[in-house]
């Protein structure tokens, strides 16, 4: 499928798909929004149903929660919601207008009418339920835009001193017994290749580092050899393609992430730490991104023909309607997608 070129134009809008109703989406999506200079650098489009929108924000301005933007004031793309809602209980009808949602505010960005995509969290458990069978958003978005070859990277600034924190995942939403089978020399290089594009956005000769797959990273062969047989090789080869770049590793999991989180913490900001890590599967890097940038990370797609990013964490069922959702990450993720974006237009 050929999509329209992707427009450089900064006065574009964001769209922004609302989530799954019953969680906390639309709460940090208008609390986000609140912020006066997120609107100015967005212009957002909500991607979702009015009726909704409206009510949720009513039932918080009635119960005194002010720090919410009314939803009237941005334009909406109103695909209108049927079905039974309550705040933590999600349900099939919950899933199919998310997936409806994020369908319609892709075909924005895709047809040339939105200059990136932020999506709020859905319950894949709840696609499922509606008959959609995809792992997670991101592979939902490479189907819609013919993308095989995309990849999932975490980024955060440090709000003490500015440094940007990266970390890609080499293998996303499988399981964990797949993980071998799906990591290949060909698949880590492609990785290395995207997360050193990534960071040379920031960084002019960026320093990268990879963990490794076992505990200790093999311990040379007594924890396992994938190591010794493949991933120390595959290392070798790719730095010797890329001698002005830095790649050290493969780092223990459990120390590797250690001295990001020093650098996010300390005043100084030109400590000599990394600009990239790269994690074999999913929740080895992310448990470290949100151990250390929980409010701050933002997920970001890398390799679809337009920017799109979500805050870091889920539906959070279990305060959805409460009013105590913070929006940090959203908000982040809103920020994240206009200077992406701006920066596709330079």
């Amino acid at each position: 499928m050929n999509h329209p070129k992707y427009k450089h134009d900064t006065e574009m809008p964001i769209a922004i798909s609302i989530g799954d109703p019953a969680g906390i989406g639309i709460e940090v999506i208008l609390k986000a929004l609140k912020r006066v200079e997120t609107k100015k650098e967005c212009n957002p489009i909500l991607v979702g149903c009015r009726k909704t929108l409206n009510n949720i924000y009513k039932d918080f301005y009635e119960r005194g929660l002010n720090e919410l933007s009314n939803p009237e004031e941005y334009k909406i793309i109103d695909i209108p919601f049927s079905g039974n809602l309550e705040p933590g209980q999600p349900n099939q009808d919950t899933g199919e207008a998310s997936f409806e949602w994020l369908n319609n505010a892709t075909k924005l960005v895709l047809n040339g009418k939105a200059k990136a995509l932020v999506t709020a969290p859905i319950a894949k458990h709840m696609w499922h339920q509606a008959g959609h069978f995809y792992p997670g958003q991101t592979e939902r978005l490479g189907e819609l835009a013919s993308c095989k070859n995309f990849s999932m990277l975490f980024t955060a600034i440090s709000p003490i001193n500015k440094w940007r924190f990266n970390t890609l995942l080499a293998t996303t939403h499988i399981p964990l017994k797949e993980v071998v089978k799906v990591l290949t020399p060909e698949l880590i290089n492609n990785k290395l290749d995207t997360l050193l594009k990534f960071c040379k956005r920031f960084s002019g000769n960026p320093k990268l580092a990879i963990a490794g797959l076992n505990p200790h990273a093999g311990e040379q062969g007594d924890l396992g050899n994938e190591e010794i047989d493949w991933l120390i090789p595959t290392i070798k080869e790719w730095k010797s393609k890329h001698k002005n770049i830095q790649l050290d590793g493969p780092f223990p999991p459990d120390t590797c992430w250690l001295s990001a989180a020093e650098s996010w913490k300390n005043l100084n900001r030109k400590l000599n730490n990394y600009d990239g890590f790269l994690a074999l599967y999913h929740d080895q890097g992310l448990i470290p991104v949100k151990l250390i940038a929980f409010e701050s990370a933002v997920n970001t797609t890398i390799g679809l023909p337009f920017i799109r990013t979500s805050p870091d964490h889920g539906t959070a069922f279990d305060i959805a309607g409460h009013g105590i959702a913070r929006p940090q990450s959203m908000l982040s993720a809103i920020e994240a997608a206009s200077e992406l974006a701006k920066q596709m237009s330079n």
